[in-house]
Parts: structure tokens; C-alpha cells; sequence
């Protein structure tokens, strides 16, 4: 007899996946339960406003990594890793902004994995050279996502959502730094629930 998607006996798993950028970095949640996967959301943090300033941006992505932790409470993040091109000092500021959102998971006891930017587009669309396009056709087919407005903010939120789909697919076998949850340490810790964060799984959110 098949199991309903909100049997208690199926597992049940929240991964944040991260597309990492120094001018727009994207980000997703997925609620998987069984085999069933929900969009929670999928967005971008936005930095072009702070211009050249390095440093304030690293800053405000460990600061809305922790707020999106707080408000979700992932069990894993998935990330991708920086894809080695030929300018030296973009790839050194896409390693920092990559590093600061696994320390801010680290900070509240995330485990995290990196990927591949190849190994992200083989497990979406079965093809390691596909456009950022065809990953984001392909997610709209398989998660049945509405269709966005802006083109360009939609493709960062989707590279991001790919990542999560890809952990996913890949059962977490290589989450690193332990195997809490930021959900477990709070029940565990409540003393360090911040201010308005809830201890529990949030509702299924819409995607925006």
C-alpha cells in the first residue's frame, strides 16, 4: 500500500541550495518528503547596490544567510562551487562570497556540500554543458514552477534551486561538517532561538 506525501513514516528534509555571486547570488528552499519535492522559495539576494564594496557585501550575505536559516531551518545546504575561469580576482571574490554563506550555515549548525557547476546541469537536464536556460526549462517542466517576470533574476533563484535539486537527487551521501540541523540544535539549545524565529518547520510557502 503506497504511503500519502504527508505520512509521518516518510522522510521529511528542507535543503537551502546557493548559486554564489558577488552582484546577485541566488538561493532556494525545497521541502522534500519521500520523493515529492516542493518549491518553498527561490530568490536573490540582490548586491549591485553596494557598488565596489567587498567587504559590505560579504557582510550582508552571512547576514541573509542567517535570516533565511532562521526563518526556514534547512537540514542541509548545498552550494556550488566556484567554476575556474581565466580572471584571477573574480574567481577570489567568488570564493569569499562562497566561503562567508557556508560559514553563516556553519554558524547554526548546517551541514553543507559543494557542487560542481557540471555536475549541477548533468543531474537537472542529463547534459553537463547546458545553458542556464535549459536548466531553468527543465526545473519549470519537473517542478511545474510559474512563470517569472524577470528573466535574468529568474535564472539566478533557478541556478540556485537547481543545486537543491541536484543534493537531492544526490541523497545527501556527501554532506560534510556534521549531521545536525539548525531545527535539532534549537531543540536541543533553546535559549538560542532568536528573537521571532520559530523552532519548527515552517508551512510550504509560495514560490516567489
Amino acid at each position: 500500500m503506497a504511503l500519502p506525501p504527508t505520512s509521518p513514516l516518510l522522510d521529511n528534509k528542507l535543503i537551502m541550495g546557493v548559486d554564489p555571486g558577488t552582484q546577485i547570488m541566488g538561493y532556494a528552499i525545497i521541502e522534500v518528503t519521500g520523493q515529492r519535492v516542493d518549491v518553498l522559495r527561490y530568490d536573490v539576494i540582490n548586491l549591485k547596490q553596494y557598488g565596489s564594496n567587498h567587504a559590505v557585501k560579504l557582510k550582508k550575505i552571512f547576514d541573509r544567510m542567517v535570516e533565511l536559516i532562521e526563518e526556514f531551518l534547512p537540514d542541509e545546504l548545498a552550494i556550488e562551487a566556484p567554476f575556474f575561469g581565466v580572471n584571477v580576482q573574480s574567481m577570489l571574490k567568488l570564493g569569499r562570497a562562497q566561503g562567508v554563506a557556508i560559514a553563516a550555515a556553519l554558524s547554526r549548525q548546517i551541514p553543507y556540500v559543494e557542487y560542481a557547476p557540471t555536475k549541477v546541469k548533468q543531474s537537472v537536464t542529463g547534459s553537463g554543458s547546458a545553458s542556464k536556460e535549459q536548466v531553468a526549462h527543465m526545473l519549470r517542466q519537473t517542478l511545474k514552477l510559474p512563470p517569472i517576470e524577470e528573466a535574468s533574476k529568474f535564472l539566478d533563484a533557478t541556478d540556485a534551486l537547481a543545486v537543491a535539486v541536484c543534493h537531492h537527487y544526490m541523497k545527501g551521501n556527501n554532506v560534510k561538517a556534521g549531521g545536525k540541523s539548525w531545527g535539532k540544535f534549537l531543540d536541543e539549545n533553546p535559549d538560542r532561538l532568536a528573537s521571532g524565529a520559530a523552532a519548527k518547520k515552517p508551512a510550504r510557502a509560495k514560490a516567489k
